[in-house]
């Protein structure tokens, strides 16, 4: 796929790279290049508070990072890969700057994006943000991505993001899930 192999050399380089996915636009990093993960923020304008969660290639590596409850795992079945985010608990120590490493979670999501996809193959899991200001709309686009951030990322993928929502992010840490932003997939939760 095209531009797969330049992404991948980007993302060894410890530089942010920009990625559609099925939901918006979004610019990623390595998360084990603590600078790369620090620029995600710098380039946002956002808070340190809020983590930055994974996207992985498919549901067997998130079951490697985290742990699921059973009912998790079976909306893994249903909506994987697609736009449900898990907060779930890390079976690893998280690097800094990647989920809520006090309270050992993170957010994990297997995009339905054929070129998010085939980078997350070549590369492995990626620390991925909305590609935006914090507080600002998100983009749908690499065009519309390179308007807000320009040259500060030195890489593109293109690609377009049919979702042009964000995605359902529940916690599964706990008993019950709880949703923490509501999006395209209802799981029926209050």
């Amino acid at each position: 796929m095209e531009g797969i192999d330049q992404a991948v050399q980007y993302l060894r380089a410890g530089e942010v790279v920009g990625v559609p996915t099925d939901t918006v636009y979004g610019v990623a990093a390595d998360p084990h290049h603590p600078a790369a993960v620090a620029a995600l923020f710098i380039l946002k304008g956002r808070r340190d508070t809020k983590p930055i969660g994974l996207l992985v290639a498919d549901v067997e590596v998130a079951l490697a990072m985290v742990a699921l409850p059973l009912y998790a795992v079976e909306w893994t079945r249903v909506y994987w890969p697609g736009s449900l985010t898990l907060v779930a608990k890390s079976n690893s120590t998280l690097p800094e700057g990647v989920g809520d490493r006090r309270r050992r979670s993170v957010g994990v999501r297997v995009p339905d994006h054929p070129v998010t996809l085939s980078l997350l193959q070549a590369f492995g899991p990626l620390a991925v943000t909305s590609a935006n200001l914090a507080g600002g709309p998100e983009t749908l686009d690499e065009s519309a991505a390179r308007i807000t951030f320009g040259d500060r990322v030195p890489f593109y993928l293109r690609g377009t993001c049919p979702g042009a929502t964000a995605s359902t992010v529940v916690d599964v840490t706990r008993h019950r899930p709880r949703i923490l932003r509501a999006g395209p997939i209802d799981l029926g939760l209050r």
